[in-house]
């Protein structure tokens, strides 16, 4: 196989940006089709990018002229479609979350290990983003000792109208669960959610900040704020016995408000992170031709959910949760 061809599902603002990032070229990949529940939607982007529009999910994930996947639609469709996928044969990258339900996601890491092989990877772009990669390296070279702290700060500039309390938790802070694992590469065993109050831009939903704790002992902090106003920000600093290392920190001074003439950051992540989103339909299309899948698989995925299984309880008791671990399947070893 020379080149991949890859149909999208769900040709929304993720999935129109995924389609534009192929169509403007990634190497050995081509899209060839494309398909959403809003038919008209589907047509326009593919009129615009010179492919086919596919009327229906399934017959996209079956076309033999379609060798891999991007599940890009609502958060409760990924698990039935993912299931699709790896039934047919074929590589599938699912936006996160991989399922609406830790019960969704075992079923499909149960498909994929009947199936032999890894089909399946979520799509957890900052693992291709520069400043993390950096940071793990940092971190794996030793120079820096042993990691104690993980600072982590997730603001948006506006939440959509249908974000609750529960969701900042559910969706807003999956990647930084994800990170989390994949720089200390450990797993995530306990976790506390203190709640400020609303804001008054938002007073329908509360920030949240969650702590977490590894395995080893690591303390892990987040800060999920979906109402800034300013624009969108991540941060993050790994301290560790013998130094620091963080993503391109800003200087103590600089006022972040709306308006004000220090104001630099995006409305929105698709800036910040334009290069990862190529980095990683670039990682994922030479891992089908390797045969050497990167990224998060299923397996990431699903932890991702059961931290935020915990986390959404220890919401609501206010109580120190445990994650529910489990036994990892070979395949993900």
């Amino acid at each position: 196989m020379k080149e991949i061809r890859i149909g999208i599902i769900g040709t929304g603002v993720m999935g129109a940006d995924h389609a534009t990032i192929l169509a403007d070229g990634v190497a050995k990949a081509r899209l060839v089709a494309v398909q959403d529940f809003d038919r008209g939607r589907a047509e326009n982007v593919a009129a615009s990018l010179g492919v086919r529009a596919i009327a229906d999910a399934d017959a996209l994930i079956s076309d033999p002229a379609v060798d891999a996947v991007m599940v890009c639609s609502p958060d409760g469709t990924h698990a039935a479609l993912a299931l699709k996928a790896i039934a047919a044969g074929k590589p599938v990258l699912v936006e996160k979350p991989l399922a609406a339900s830790s019960e969704d996601a075992e079923a499909i890491i149960r498909a994929e290990v009947a199936a032999g092989k890894r089909l399946v990877q979520v799509g957890f772009m900052r693992r291709f983003d520069a400043g993390y990669v950096e940071m793990k390296q940092a971190l794996a070279s030793g120079e820096l000792g042993r990691p104690l702290f993980l600072h982590c700060v997730h603001r948006n500039a506006v939440g959509p109208d249908y974000l609750t309390s529960e969701l900042v938790i559910a969706n807003s802070a999956g990647h930084e669960f994800d990170i989390a694992r994949y720089l200390l590469d450990e797993e995530i065993t306990s976790a506390v959610v203190a709640s400020p109050p609303a804001t008054r831009n938002a007073p329908n939903r509360q920030p949240q900040f969650i702590l977490l704790q590894t395995a080893s002992g690591v303390v892990v902090d987040i800060e999920v704020f979906t109402d800034a106003q300013y624009g969108y920000d991540v941060r993050a600093e790994l301290v560790c016995e013998d130094g620091t290392v963080a993503l391109d920190p800003s200087p103590a001074t600089t006022l972040r408000a709306k308006g004000h003439d220090g104001f630099r950051t995006p409305a929105d992540w698709r800036p910040r992170f334009r290069q990862a989103y190529r980095a990683q339909l670039e990682a994922w299309t030479a891992g089908i031709l390797t045969q050497t899948p990167s990224g998060s698989s299923a397996w990431d995925g699903h932890m991702a959910m059961l931290v935020t299984k915990a986390c959404l309880q220890a919401w609501k008791t206010g109580n120190r949760v445990a994650v529910e671990l489990t036994a990892k399947p070979s395949l993900y070893q």
